[in-house]
């Protein structure tokens, strides 16, 4: 029996580009798709559930965690952090099942640096003044704080070249069924399966031996 193990998938991309949309509906077509769910040191709101929302933690466990190495990625927020534990991520992936996580540029460098073997998707708008427009639709920034992200998101497209894929978000439909393409892709790759290949046959001869 061939049994898979799943993969992690990091979308990333300059804020605005709209990773949270894209993520939102590629998990509305992939059901099978796991959403990491992350650590964090705030306190939990009415309506949200340890473990589906976040895993809660004090601050010094949250630090404990980052001393023995348990986070792929960690950043202080407002007084709180918040990060992404490497032991849910790889039972996860030992139960077959394909994580995905959405997050800014830094983070999913952190990332790489430790879960190399993750699949790392880079966001990419259609043009640096379509991103601006993004931006400023939100309503929520002032123009000094626009400037800063545009500036931002050139250090960050430059980065571009630490990603295996990158995904123009001119279209957020478009945009999906190019990820989708993707996980496929990654799931048909030589180098993930044939040792596993290796052992059912192995396994076989085995079979075969004792008959």
């Amino acid at each position: 029996m061939f049994d898979e193990k799943g993969i992690l998938f990091v979308l990333s991309g300059p804020s605005g580009v709209g990773k949270g949309t894209v993520r939102q509906r590629l998990f509305e077509k992939e059901t099978h798709l796991k959403y990491s769910v992350s650590a964090t040191t705030r306190k939990k709101r009415p309506g949200e559930t340890e473990g589906v929302d976040y895993f809660y933690k004090t601050k010094d466990a949250f630090k404990k965690m980052i001393e023995q190495d348990e986070l792929l990625e960690y950043a202080e927020y407002v007084n709180n952090y918040y990060g992404t534990p490497k032991e849910y991520v790889e039972e996860q992936i030992e139960k077959g099942k394909d994580v995905f996580l959405e997050i800014e540029v830094q983070g999913a460098m952190q990332v790489k640096r430790n879960f190399p073997e993750g699949v790392f998707i880079f966001l990419f708008p259609p043009s640096l003044e379509e991103l601006k427009n993004r931006i400023v639709r939100r309503g929520t920034e002032s123009n000094d704080l626009v400037i800063n992200r545009l500036k931002e998101a050139k250090k960050e497209i430059d980065m571009m070249s630490e990603y295996d894929y990158v995904v123009v978000n001119d279209d957020v439909d478009k945009a999906v069924e190019k990820v989708k393409a993707i996980i496929v892709s990654e799931h048909c790759k030589r180098d993930r399966i044939e040792n596993q290949y290796k052992k059912i046959l192995e396994d076989d001869t085995n079979v075969r031996t004792i008959n």
